[in-house]
């Protein structure tokens, strides 16, 4: 185990605090939630860094770092639709297309991990993911503003219609991005050799 995996597994301990703080009754708690956020999302980029600085680039780091992506990401989006009121009904479906696209790329890292085959992160599939974090974090922004500092309601609107706008574009992103590695890699779901 080694710095930049530690770094990886660290988003899904941060996911747990910063759920908790969005539930979380006192003052503030937002706004930290926020800051966990932030900083969790700044070591998707810190993993990659000292990884490739320290040559301790590995195949457990790639498919862990995806992995930890969507977990805190997935993780996130499902703690904004519990928080009542917050997401309109219909982003459910939002979401579940974003966890449908992340268990399906998840089983084909599997069954390619099976054959001896590792699927890191495509450019497609980062954008994506930066996408997911500007939604998230504008959320989570707008959340500590209506709660933490009491702003006006026009100033939050702005805010949440950023948020949304985001998490349309990265829903889109998502499923994009889905269908690029689906049909780059299919060949790996018909053939026990991956060839």
């Amino acid at each position: 185990m080694n710095l930049p995996n530690l770094l990886t597994l660290s988003r899904i301990v941060f996911l747990f605090v910063i759920v908790a703080l969005l539930y979380a009754p006192f003052r503030g708690a937002n706004s930290l939630a926020f800051i966990l956020f932030i900083v969790a999302a700044l070591t998707d980029w810190a993993d990659g860094y000292v990884a490739r600085k320290t040559g301790q680039i590995s195949d457990f780091g790639k498919l862990m770092d995806a992995l930890a992506d969507k977990i805190l990401m997935v993780g996130v989006f499902v703690a904004m639709l519990g928080i009542a009121g917050f997401l309109p009904w219909w982003s459910v479906f939002l979401v579940l297309l974003i966890i449908g696209r992340e268990f399906l790329i998840t089983g084909l890292r599997l069954v390619a991990a099976s054959q001896g085959v590792v699927l890191a992160a495509e450019k497609g599939g980062k954008i994506k993911t930066v996408v997911q974090i500007v939604a998230a974090a504008v959320f989570i922004f707008c959340r500590a503003l209506a709660f933490d500092f009491g702003v006006s309601v026009a100033v939050y609107d702005v805010f949440y219609i950023l948020g949304m706008v985001a998490f349309f574009l990265a829903t889109l992103l998502t499923v994009q991005s889905g269908t690029v590695y689906m049909t780059k890699y299919w060949y790996l779901f018909q053939s026990k050799t991956g060839k």
